[in-house]
């Protein structure tokens, strides 16, 4: 028997994580992946070759992300997603939080904007410069901003959930693809800014982008607690779970509300500690480039302040 036209049994066996883990392919998302991966692959190569470095640390934090995509799409934990809400939930807290953050720890932005080539004639448009127009345009200032990112977020859990747009979803294999690049899209968005390693029209201090992050978290605790809190089952599609599952539709919403509420510490801290180290780094940067310019200038602010205490004891006399 298929579920809802995905072509995909609904006779699945229990659940346990060696059957989730089994390969089982969702075409879209693999090409993606793999595509992500070769093209993040030859930005590297490239500038390998010209003789510039580029960190290793951010291209295993990407492919660790292009990577995390391909376990909750390529695999049978997306067979149990469609008839397990748990597991879907699983899938969406990953590819929506998990995921965007190990990505953009990658620089994927910064990596394309010193790797593509330059319009070689003036006047001209090369990919390049086409990337840099787009980082300009009114359209990503706008989707980067906070006052779009945090409703969008949050509105991405209640007004997908809590609305039959998600049965409508849910009814289609193209609509089960085009819910899960919306999640990955929305994360990646919320958390670019945040992140702060790729350019972008919105570079906030340090402290604004630790609010922004606690902005968005608590409303995935509270969807959890709802979820958890139900005394029916709340989504449609997860109302009547196959038999071969052996499982509890109640049940089921239960565990699905307490894996949104717990995913929602595990960004928080991962961003954290990012933004911790990114600081540090910084505050290291901006003492060298002062101890630079002393070595250069013989330490003139130095010479300038001791010789303005000199001048307070002199009048003190």
């Amino acid at each position: 028997m298929d579920h809802s036209g995905h072509g995909m049994t609904m006779d699945l066996p229990p659940f346990t994580l060696g059957r989730a883990l089994e390969y089982s392919p969702d075409y879209f998302f693999l090409t993606g992946c793999l595509l992500a991966l070769v093209l993040y692959g030859w930005g590297v190569v490239r500038l390998r070759r010209r003789g510039d470095g580029w960190p290793v640390g951010r291209a295993v934090g990407f492919t660790l992300g292009v990577l995390t995509v391909a376990l909750v799409m390529c695999t049978k934990l997306n067979d149990y997603g469609m008839v397990m809400f748990s597991v879907h939930m699983v899938q969406h807290m990953v590819i929506s939080m998990v995921s965007p953050i190990l990505i953009l720890l990658g620089a994927p932005v910064t990596l394309a904007l010193r790797a593509l080539p330059v319009a070689r004639r003036r006047g001209r448009k090369g990919a390049r410069e086409l990337l840099l127009a787009v980082l300009h345009s009114g359209f990503v200032r706008v989707i980067t901003h906070p006052a779009f990112t945090i409703p969008l977020f949050i509105a991405s859990l209640y007004g997908l959930y809590f609305t039959p747009l998600f049965d409508f979803l849910m009814g289609s294999k193209t609509g089960h693809i085009a819910m899960m690049v919306h999640f990955l899209t929305v994360g990646l968005v919320f958390f670019w800014p945040i992140m702060g390693i790729d350019p972008g029209p919105h570079r906030p201090g340090y402290v604004m982008r630790m609010l922004e992050l606690f902005a968005g978290m608590p409303f995935h605790a509270f969807f959890g607690i709802a979820l958890m809190m139900a005394s029916e089952p709340m989504i449609g599609a997860y109302r009547t779970p196959p038999a071969s599952l052996g499982i509890d539709a109640l049940s089921d919403q239960t565990a699905a509300g307490g894996i949104a509420w717990a995913f929602s510490e595990i960004p928080s801290v991962l961003v954290l500690v990012a933004l911790v180290f990114q600081w540090y780094r910084s505050e290291q940067r901006v003492a060298t480039r002062s101890d630079r310019a002393a070595d250069r200038d013989g330490d003139k602010e130095l010479v300038a302040y001791n010789a303005y205490l000199a001048s307070l004891q002199t009048r003190g006399q």
